[in-house]
């Protein structure tokens, strides 16, 4: 992530409390809008923001843990209640954060580059902010399942648990591929890697009768997210200005996830549904680029409305903290979801909307209702380990008038 207060400095939320602990709200939102540069474009973090938002209610909204046969399984709403399907595109909102994670990585590669930082310490410097916060998770959880194992609880649970918590990573995986890949890829126009999903998805599904090895379907893993990062590469280029794009992109798009749906039989859900044959993200289909090229057009179109909405100090301040705790919150959702289902297990039991199968309209008000609690354990979380996500010197440097200043390492809250 980028930081608040220019393009190579950082600054941590412990830096933006206060010496002595925690200070007012107007305070805290003076402090954020005075340390962000002028220049700094607030709606690329508020879209990052919104992608990260829309992955965690996605997970709450459509993953369900059931108790049957004292054994712990995943199921989801999209099963049961297929008309739901809409609710997937909506909260399905991957490649926004790929359209910007690739006009970030390229800006702040060209800035690198300017500055005569080079290709190693840049990626290194990257990375390292994308998977320090990795570790705690990964440590946490090893450190649970095998207490699980060890204390007779069945490996079907333990594997649909850590399966649920671990399997969003795959996600790190493929952006930190196409980070690192991209002085490569910088330059690369959308359509090459789109054709290359178009043609994985002929040989997949076969033409004519004739299906392909389902194994190559895992080939865009890579090229299905390579398309919108390619598409936030040319944005950062000045390749995609106007509004014109953004509505070609959203119509285009649309009209053909529409049809891939409605002719070419794709799935409606765009996320994956347990029992389902194929599934649009796991890997990537064509419907799901086309998807995600209609969701980066709506993210060009919103750019305009989203800055003149962040001009106000308060609504800056809260997509600055969303996004100085990005990492951690998406690493961590799954967890606060789980530790609420645990602990209402031993209320005795099965609580609607927390327990009970999603078959029916009951359970979405239901679910609805457990949203709050499931938000107060993520803060929970977030509170526990959101410092890895900072480094243990929450971040000291910062940017003042273009040059780099020391400023006091201050004590959390």
């Amino acid at each position: 992530m980028r930081d608040l207060v220019g393009r190579h400095g950082l600054i941590s939320t412990r830096d933006l409390v206060g010496r002595h602990g925690l200070i007012g709200t107007r305070d805290l939102v003076r402090r954020i809008d005075a340390a962000t540069p002028p220049d700094r474009d607030r709606a690329v973090d508020a879209l990052r923001a919104l992608a990260v938002l829309g992955v965690v209610l996605g997970h709450w909204l459509v993953t369900a843990l059931v108790v049957d046969s004292g054994t712990v399984q995943v199921a989801s709403p999209l099963r049961y209640m297929s008309h739901l399907a809409p609710v997937s595109w909506v909260f399905q909102t991957l490649a926004v954060f790929f359209l910007v994670g690739g006009h970030v990585a390229v800006r702040s590669h060209l800035s690198a580059r300017a500055l005569g930082t080079s290709y190693g310490r840049w990626l290194g410097a990257r990375l390292t902010r994308l998977f320090r916060p990795v570790a705690a998770v990964l440590a946490v959880w090893t450190v649970a399942l095998g207490a699980m194992l060890v204390s007779g609880v069945g490996f079907e649970t333990v594997y649909a648990l850590g399966r649920l918590v671990l399997s969003p990573l795959w996600f790190l995986l493929v952006f930190a591929a196409l980070t690192a890949a991209t002085p490569m890829v910088a330059r690369l126009h959308p359509l090459w890697p789109l054709t290359v999903v178009l043609y994985v998805d002929l040989s997949r599904f076969g033409s004519g009768g004739a299906a392909g090895p389902d194994w190559i379907g895992w080939t865009n893993v890579a090229a299905g997210w390579l398309v919108p990062y390619c598409l936030g590469a040319a944005w950062a280029r000045g390749g995609l200005t106007g509004r014109t794009t953004g509505w070609v992109l959203l119509a285009g798009g649309a009209a053909a996830t529409a049809g891939l749906v409605l002719i070419a039989g794709y799935p409606a859900s765009m996320v994956g549904v347990p029992g389902a044959e194929v599934s649009n993200l796991n890997p990537p289909t064509l419907a799901a680029v086309t998807f995600g090229l209609a969701q980066c057009g709506a993210a060009l179109l919103l750019l305009g409305p989203l800055r003149r909405m962040l001009r106000r100090p308060a609504a800056w301040a809260a997509v600055a903290l969303v996004n100085l705790s990005a990492m951690t919150v998406f690493l961590w959702h799954q967890t606060a979801m789980i530790a609420v289902t645990a602990l209402g297990l031993l209320a005795g039991g099965a609580l609607p909307g927390l327990h009970t199968v999603p078959d029916g309209p009951e359970w979405v008000p239901a679910r609805l209702a457990w949203l709050p609690l499931f938000a107060v354990a993520l803060a929970v979380c977030w509170a526990a380990f959101g410092v890895y996500e900072q480094g243990r010197r929450g971040g000291t440097r910062v940017v003042r008038e273009g040059r780099p200043a020391r400023t006091e390492a201050v004590r959390g809250a």
